[in-house]
């Protein structure tokens, strides 16, 4: 039986070690690239003392949190992916105009992980170039309509509306064009697979996937995720208990 009814299993399990070795490698490589940025010494005391660290207890600290924000710079890259891989949609990787298109449907999607991945007079930015792929008649996506994907959504409610950030230059919002929208990622999951709650499907199979991958890729390491149950309150707090 597949993890999910909407990707492969090979290319959900390829997606998901792709992370799973870019984490293991910033782990191991954390402490040889601890000072490739200049360590704040003064936050460095505060946080041993308010936090009542060893030195060594605050190195590791130091060293995962490094290794978080590497790690972290990929997850957008992951939905991407699995996004890209649902039939009839196509990932167009990194350094394309947009990352995800469907001809069929004639929708194109720019992804972020999180809300605050792309902020303030960025924006407009991202509201103009989406709005240069669509409106121009002579454009291969004239007639599509535009989605700018906030995976993360910065409170648990469900979006899917015109896409009219604030250009502050101008002193008014982006013009509101029906073409060109902004979605949560639970939303924007639940379009592309015509199916309700994918997303939430795909966070529950991922444990059991993490360790299935450990299991075929590296057996010696024996890895089980503990405290599963533990970890879905967050998707809860993310995403809301109400998905409809």
């Amino acid at each position: 039986m597949p993890y999910l009814n909407f990707i492969d299993d090979e290319k959900l399990i390829a997606a998901v070690k792709h992370v799973l070795d870019i984490a293991r490698k910033a782990k191991s490589s954390a402490a040889f690239t601890f000072h490739s940025n200049v360590i704040d010494p003064f936050g460095a005391f505060f946080e041993a003392g308010g936090f009542k660290l060893s030195h060594e207890a605050w190195r590791n600290s130091e060293e995962a949190r490094q290794a978080q924000k590497t790690l972290q710079n990929h997850v957008g890259a992951f939905h991407q992916k699995i996004l890209g891989s649902v039939n009839e949609w196509e990932d167009l990787y990194v350094g394309g105009n947009v990352d995800l298109k469907c001809k069929n449907r004639k929708i194109i999607a720019e992804i972020k992980n999180k809300y605050s991945t792309v902020a303030g007079a960025k924006l407009v930015n991202e509201y103009q170039s989406l709005e240069r792929l669509i409106m121009p008649k002579a454009s291969i996506y004239w007639g599509y309509t535009a989605y700018f994907v906030n995976i993360i959504p910065s409170r648990p409610a469900r979006i899917n509306k015109e896409f009219t950030p604030s250009d502050k230059d101008k002193g008014t919002k982006c013009a509101a064009n029906g073409k060109i929208r902004v979605i949560d990622g639970a939303s924007f999951y639940d379009l592309v697979t015509n199916q309700k709650d994918s997303l939430k499907a795909l966070y529950s199979v991922l444990p059991q996937v993490i360790e299935d991958t450990y299991t075929k890729f590296y057996p010696e390491e024996k890895f089980a995720l503990e405290g599963k149950e533990l970890f879905s309150q967050y998707f809860a707090k993310a995403y809301g208990d109400n998905h409809d």
